[in-house]
């Protein structure tokens, strides 16, 4: 198996993503019936996220959390959501890709459904806000 070298392979890893997840019994409401993703809309967009992601193409100009607040107002997108779009994408790249560019891609949408389900529960996306202080430390604010 080879591994992710350009839009080529992205387009057909979102696409057969999208696929497996449209048809998902958990999260295949909230593309088809919520968010009403049109696939071939989609994919283009799509392409330019992972590109900007995995070759730092700088190519996707969107507000991704924007467009994710907007769906999660009509539908609560929780962590069991997250968790099963990054099992599906996991597997999806798993699949299809093996290698440095493949692992990447699999730690990145890690990092992205995290920072995303963190941003729409009113956090920040970084995982240091969960740091404090040790019981008895004096705050230095």
């Amino acid at each position: 198996m080879a591994d992710i070298r350009d839009r080529d392979d992205i387009l057909v890893l979102v696409r057969t993503f999208y696929e497996t997840a449209f048809q998902d019994p958990l999260i295949g409401r909230i593309f088809t019936e919520v968010a009403h993703l049109d696939l071939d809309h989609h994919l283009p967009i799509m392409g330019d996220f992972w590109e900007s992601v995995l070759f730092q193409t700088g190519g996707y100009r969107r507000d991704a959390l924007a467009l994710h607040a907007a769906v999660h107002t009509k539908h609560a997108l929780t962590a069991e959501h997250f968790d099963r779009w990054l099992t599906l994408w996991t597997a999806t790249v798993d699949r299809l890709h093996e290698g440095p560019v493949a692992e990447r891609a699999k730690e990145q949408a890690a990092r992205i459904a995290l920072s995303l389900q963190r941003r729409l529960q009113g956090g920040t996306g970084s995982l240091l806000d969960t740091i404090g202080l040790r019981p008895g430390a004096v705050d230095p604010a």
